[in-house]
């Protein structure tokens, strides 16, 4: 069997906020594609639009890929033999690729206002015609015989000559022959010297050697366009793969305007693990590597990566699929390298903490195993864990929690305070603990394990509800533990 060609494959986003998960579910496939065919992966900046850029989008375009681990083999920032990889500057390469398009008849200037298009779209769409588009009133013209008529803007844009029999259909990678509606004469070159996305896709993914060119389904009905522009420059044909679209619930198109998660920083933000979104993006739309489970790596889907794959349909970003994924990665995680993520996760938020980070990664760390298993984010584990980072003195006892005391509660907590007192300091274990207040109020008082830990729990935690007593009284250490129990005590 002959071995593929080496692929190279591009992700092309552009800077105008948030990066959108879309980013990343296609970037997952174009990355695997790369992979397994010993090709290049490339991140290419998509910045025609200068209106629109946001500050600051590009670096989290940059910064999110890379927390998910799809970093590029070429981009803005690692450079490549192939750049400038951000279009802004690649401007003469389009005036060039235009002119030559108007020299051999296959575009022409119009000088069309806005409000003249905007005028020709009104009466078309009232009187139903079934042709829509632009009514070539410039072509032919030079500029003194168009500045004649109405609607004369003195700085042209440059529009394709669609002709009357242009290409309609081609072959995608997922969904075999595809037909498409008549385009109209698109505008390739702006006014202001910047190209449209047609132009710039078409010129930059020839220039920079893409085999895949990948996005989704919504440009199906532009590729006719594309079709023709690499007929008359006389260049190869990609192959084209059109993803289906990312659904919400309701089935209707994944938007940020609309749906927090369609921001890929959100996932980041809530403290999803980057291998486990990976996992259920690579699910969207493509089967399982392994039958009957949706546990996989990146690496087994490279192993078996196939375009053909892939259902047509659009599939529904069904976060609780996505949240029992991240909390089966989280139980797979040593107690270590948990610690290690939730510190690293509070950090990221920004999350204020009274202890500094060496003693957070030892009270995360330590409370692991309490937690872990119900964890669903890494976001779920500081309001579990906060009270172990309060101090001492600090601690706020919630209401509920006081209200729920019993009528002896200075009486529990003395007799607790006696108990725990006797032990040493490196041998107060959960284990211990647990003995020693077992042996006092519940033998000794002869109280039921309910009402005699109850003041215990609310003088440690501040809450009816929390993580195993016991082992957070071990993380407290002996010392601490015994200063709550006697600020309660007094407070009882």
């Amino acid at each position: 069997m002959t071995p593929p060609m080496p692929a190279r494959t591009r992700v092309a986003p552009s800077p105008t906020g948030d990066p959108h998960v879309g980013t990343a579910y296609q970037a997952i496939f174009d990355l695997a594609c790369a992979r397994q065919t010993g090709g290049r992966f490339v991140l290419r900046i998509e910045d025609t639009d200068q209106a629109r850029q946001v500050d600051g989008s590009e670096q989290q375009i940059y910064d999110s890929l890379a927390w998910l681990g799809l970093s590029p083999d070429e981009s803005p920032q690692v450079g490549g033999p192939f750049g400038p990889y951000r279009q802004s500057e690649r401007l003469p390469e389009y005036a060039a690729i235009a002119q030559q398009l108007l020299d051999a008849g296959h575009a022409y200037h119009c000088w069309c206002t806005p409000d003249r298009l905007a005028e020709l779209r009104k009466q078309q769409e009232a009187s139903k015609q079934a042709d829509t588009g632009y009514d070539r009133l410039c072509y032919g013209m030079t500029r003194d015989e168009r500045a004649k008529l109405p609607g004369f803007s003195e700085t042209p844009v440059i529009r394709m000559l669609v002709p009357d029999d242009p290409p309609l259909t081609f072959t995608d990678l997922i969904r075999g022959e595809v037909a498409c509606p008549s385009p109209d004469d698109q505008v390739i070159l702006k006014a202001d010297g910047f190209p449209t996305y047609h132009l710039a896709v078409v010129v930059d993914d020839h220039l920079m050697g893409i085999t895949h060119v990948v996005r989704g389904e919504e440009w199906i009905s532009s590729t006719p366009k594309h079709l023709l522009l690499y007929g008359w420059l006389g260049w190869d044909l990609p192959h084209f793969v059109h993803m289906p679209l990312l659904r919400n619930t309701d089935k209707s198109k994944i938007a940020k305007r609309k749906n927090p998660a369609a921001r890929l920083m959100w996932f980041r933000e809530n403290g999803y693990l980057p291998e486990a979104l990976v996992n259920f993006l690579s699910l969207l739309a493509y089967p399982p590597v392994h039958e009957g489970s949706d546990i996989q790596t990146f690496d087994e889907l490279v192993a078996s990566f196939v375009w053909g794959k892939f259902a047509t349909t659009g599939p529904i970003v069904d976060l609780g699929k996505l949240d029992w994924l991240n909390g089966a990665y989280i139980r797979a995680l040593s107690d270590h390298e948990l610690g290690r993520r939730i510190v690293a996760y509070w950090d990221e938020v920004s999350q204020p903490l009274p202890v500094d980070a060496v003693e957070a990664r030892r009270i995360a760390t330590q409370a692991a195993p309490i937690i872990k298993e119900r964890l669903t984010t890494l976001r779920d584990a500081y309001p579990m864990l906060d009270f172990l980072l309060v101090d001492d003195d600090k601690l706020v006892i919630e209401d509920d929690a006081s209200e729920a005391l019993p009528e002896q509660t200075a009486e529990i907590l003395a007799a607790a305070i006696q108990a725990l007192d006797t032990l040493p300091e490196d041998g107060f274990t959960a284990e211990a603990a647990e003995a020693a207040l077992r042996a006092s109020l519940v033998d000794g008082l002869g109280l039921k394990p309910r009402v005699a830990f109850n003041p215990v729990r609310t003088a440690i935690a501040g809450r009816k509800v929390s993580p195993p007593l016991f082992e957070s009284m071990a993380i407290l250490g002996k010392a601490r533990s015994l200063a709550r129990l006697q600020r309660l005590r007094l407070a009882a």
